[in-house]
């Protein structure tokens, strides 16, 4: 339990500083002389670039386990961001984004595998992970704020070149404090799972795992697409430092909901597809709202958006890990960081090409009711009863 306390902290840590920059690297391209079109293009090529990272980190932790992924992530997102505060041209900027992708594509698949590790049961997996969202959500409900504010009161580079050196200490932090788990240290069983091929049903020792199937990634993919969406869209309100803050304030209000849902922890005890099925429907329904402007505050869509999302995320983790059969937990949430990265870098590039034409929320809600109208399929198709998502814990 001692790893998890750690490892949620510098989580925190690395999450406050990744999201701090969410409203600042939006106006900090336009004062390069960026165009929003660059600027998708930017967004969507960080995405992308986490590919390789996610494919290389889902074999690698598997194998080798987490915590040598973990460092180096940290250490060199934080190497790039003090190296991001001394540019001075668009181009520049989209290289040192796209290789940031790359690195740090491979700490979210291995801080979930350590925590799927480390816990004793299923019931005691939901409750980490419920946590893991908590912690990522308590410090990007602060952070979009806190670095609007650090620019307005610093400027960019002095604020990128802070958030790079936190970045850099909590990586050497982490590397004295995060320990592997005792389960994969001790058990050659589970490094010959991770390291036999996907379709030895042959073997007994991976006789009890499971392939995820594929449609089930369809809602990650349009999750991020729409999540990629809302972080174009948001900061290009910003023409000022005053209209800066007011979008990190309105990240903030995101994340707030997902807090408000995360802070309700029955919800645990339903079953993770009809969360995650429900939580989508409302995702879905709050971006059309946005879109066609329903007489409601802004503010409040966003609120509403970020509960949905607090409803979505530790379900679906949960949903992956009871799919997977309990092994190969580096590969399936690669496979889930590479969905999501597919679907970042779809947002943004689409938002920025057809924004003249369509409102880009509209696409957002129509990539979610697709994956939402897709995701009942597998239930009736995968041969399991209904009872099999109906489950506690």
């Amino acid at each position: 339990m001692r790893t998890a306390v750690w490892l949620y902290l510098f989580l925190f840590v690395a999450f406050f500083d990744l999201h701090a920059q969410y409203p600042i690297l939006t106006p900090f391209a336009v004062s390069l002389g960026a165009a929003p079109s660059f600027i998708g293009l930017m967004m969507g090529l960080y995405s992308i670039t986490h590919l390789p990272g996610n494919l290389i980190a889902g074999y690698g932790v598997d194998r080798y386990g987490s915590r040598l992924f973990i460092v180096f992530s940290l250490a060199a997102a934080g190497v790039i961001l003090v190296l991001q505060s001394k540019v001075t041209d668009p181009w520049q900027l989209l290289v040192l984004r796209s290789i940031s992708g790359f690195v740090l594509a491979f700490l979210s698949p291995a801080c979930m595998s350590l925590l799927a590790r480390i816990a004793k049961d299923r019931v005691h997996q939901g409750k980490l992970m419920a946590g893991n969202g908590l912690v990522h959500t308590i410090a990007s409900v602060v952070s979009p704020a806190a670095g609007a504010y650090m620019v307005a009161q610093i400027g960019f580079t002095t604020a990128f070149l802070i958030l790079g050196w936190v970045l850099i200490g909590t990586a050497t932090c982490a590397l004295f404090f995060i320990r592997e788990a005792d389960s994969y240290k001790d058990d050659p069983a589970a490094k010959k799972v991770s390291a036999a091929p996907d379709n030895n049903e042959d073997d007994p020792d991976s006789a009890h795992a499971h392939k995820v199937p594929w449609i089930v990634y369809t809602l990650p993919i349009a999750m991020s697409c729409a999540q990629g969406i809302l972080s174009f869209e948001l900061p290009l309100m910003a023409k000022t430092q005053e209209a800066m803050l007011e979008t990190g304030l309105l990240f903030s209000v995101v994340s707030l909901g997902a807090l408000l849902t995360l802070s309700m922890l029955f919800l645990n005890r339903l079953s993770p597809y009809l969360r995650t099925l429900w939580g989508a429907l409302m995702l879905a329904v709050t971006y059309f709202a946005i879109a066609a402007d329903a007489p409601l505050p802004l503010y409040a869509l966003l609120l509403l958006l970020g509960m949905a999302k607090g409803v979505i995320f530790p379900a679906l983790s949960s949903l992956l890990i009871e799919l997977s059969g309990g092994v190969r937990y580096g590969r399936t949430f690669s496979v889930l960081s590479i969905a999501f990265s597919v679907g970042a870098f779809l947002g943004p590039m689409l938002a920025g090409q057809l924004r003249n034409v369509v409102s880009p929320y509209y696409i957002a809600f129509v990539a979610l009711m697709l994956a939402v109208s897709i995701l009942p399929f597998y239930n009736a198709r995968s041969g399991r009863s209904s009872a099999h998502f109906s489950r506690t814990g």
